[in-house]
């Protein structure tokens, strides 16, 4: 799969072949959200959730599970991506905070700066682990927001992870 992908990829862009797989995939499709911009180097990301039939709940607003599942994973497969095979990368946790009931379609947008790599690389040189808080908001086209959502996500050396995880079978 990596030398089709890498391969499709250098004909129609990283970021363009990134969005129609995730699109396509039915654990991302089922949530009702769609990516509909990704950079090439991934660092960036924006979804739409649209208000319809399929997203609607019983009092006509968007669930609640369609507005965290679509954002859901999303900065985990961005930091596997970008950081490659020498990192761990799992989703830990997550709180989301529903400000306005969702009456129509909302964006997210997902940032890896430069700044956090280089945070995120120097803390696991130096800790071999850690959690890391990213933040994403939905939000309508105006801005106004919908919902907080906070990830914490674990990155770790796939070298320390393995062996850690080595130990931990051991009795």
């Amino acid at each position: 799969m990596g030398k089709l992908f890498n391969k499709i990829s250098s004909i129609i862009g990283r970021g363009r072949l990134f969005k129609i797989l995730f699109n396509l995939s039915p654990m991302y499709r089922r949530t009702g959200g769609r990516l509909i911009e990704v950079s090439d180097d991934l660092k960036y990301v924006k979804i739409k959730l649209r208000l319809n039939y399929k997203t609607k709940n019983y009092v006509g607003t968007i669930y609640g599970g369609h507005m965290y599942s679509c954002v859901d994973g999303i900065y985990m497969v961005q930091l596997i991506n970008i950081l490659g095979k020498n990192y761990v990368v799992w989703d830990k946790s997550a709180t989301i905070r529903f400000r306005k009931p969702g009456n129509k379609t909302l964006f997210a947008a997902f940032k890896i700066t430069d700044e956090l790599l280089e945070q995120i690389k120097q803390e696991i040189n130096q800790d071999q682990e850690k959690d890391f808080k990213l933040s994403v908001n939905l939000t309508d086209k105006e801005g106004s927001v919908y919902a907080e959502i906070e990830k914490v996500i674990y990155i770790a050396s796939r070298e320390y992870y393995q062996k850690k995880r080595k130990d931990q079978k051991q009795p």
